[in-house]
């Protein structure tokens, strides 16, 4: 990659990350000399910009990071849940070294909603749920670093008149603190693409064939504007961006909101006040659309999910017909 060529760039960012290594992060994403004037620039609440609270977190923790040896990427990452889904533009990519910084869509968790039980699902365009519980489908924000990708076979999908390849890239996260348990719930970042309506088609020749020379063949669907299973999903443009750049060097990702965030609006907004007048921020949009946010804790709802698994045991997977026509 660009690494080496962006060397000087990345030892001034040491430089500074050495100064602030040894503060709290709140106390270091708060002096007013820690962002550069053009990055500046790109801070507001407006599309495409990136909201202070969310840029002060994520370069602390990158800076942090980055003066331990944790990271070794000229650009980190973060991610703004707060802020409508859809194709507005909430997950930014950072780069100091040579002065850019992108704005991109990107999904939040789903959620569920267990009926007569407990209902913590999320709509399509804003997030009122968030949680770390395992089977959730809910996003936890807070600090991630980038790991390994694992690329997977999902099977073939029609496209002008050729039968082609979905191979969907992976990208794992590792997380501290709520996000401890990033990696068995493999929360990791995708592009925002599947397979609907699968069956298996008669193609031994294919290098993914089984054993008996069949592969899937399904409808490719694109949900970029939709919600994921709990994971960061991408344009499968973007994404082809995103994951390269992170190959053996991984970098960090900040998502907002925390936890203590989301109970502090919570209050908030209970208490009658805007999160504004409180010190607070959520993106004012999506706060009128879902009015209290709520942050559901893993010791309080995976009890809850597991005794509905126990209760509603999932039918045995049926078998994936054969396409018509075979």
């Amino acid at each position: 990659m660009r690494l080496r060529s962006l060397f000087l760039g990345i030892v001034a960012i040491a430089s500074l990350a050495g100064v602030v290594a040894g503060l709290p992060r709140s106390f270091a994403a708060t002096q007013p000399t820690s962002v550069p004037a053009w990055l500046k620039a790109h801070v507001g609440d407006g599309d495409g910009q990136i909201s202070a609270v969310v840029l002060q977190r994520a370069r602390a923790l990158y800076l942090q990071k980055l003066s331990q040896g944790v990271v070794n990427n000229p650009c980190y990452f973060a991610m703004d849940a707060t802020r409508p889904a859809g194709f507005g533009r909430r997950f930014y990519v950072i780069c100091e070294a040579d002065r850019t910084f992108r704005a991109t869509s990107a999904g939040h968790g789903s959620g569920r909603n267990l009926k007569g039980i407990a209902n913590f699902a999320n709509g399509i365009r804003c997030a009122k749920n968030f949680s770390n519980a395992q089977d959730s489908k809910l996003t936890t924000g807070g600090d991630y670093v980038t790991s390994e990708t694992r690329t997977y076979f999902k099977g073939y999908y029609r496209a002008s008149g050729k039968s082609v390849p979905l191979v969907r890239s992976f990208l794992q996260f590792d997380g501290e603190g709520d996000t401890a348990n990033a990696r068995p719930r493999a929360i990791g970042g995708h592009p925002a693409v599947l397979l609907r309506g699968v069956c298996l088609w008669k193609a031994p020749k294919s290098p993914y064939a089984n054993g008996d020379g069949y592969v899937p063949l399904g409808t490719l669907v694109n949900y970029s504007a939709g919600r994921s299973n709990g994971c960061t999903s991408w344009t499968p443009q973007a994404a082809a961006q995103i994951i390269p750049m992170v190959k053996d060097e991984p970098t960090t990702l900040y998502i907002y909101p925390e936890s203590r965030d989301i109970d502090a609006v919570a209050q908030a907004v209970k208490a009658g006040r805007s999160p504004s007048s409180a010190g607070l921020y959520w993106n004012a949009s999506c706060l009128r659309e879902i009015r209290i946010p709520k942050f559901w804790p893993k010791e309080t709802l995976e009890p809850i999910l597991m005794q509905y698994k126990k209760d509603h045991p999932a039918p045995p997977p049926p078998p994936t017909p054969i396409c018509k026509g075979q």
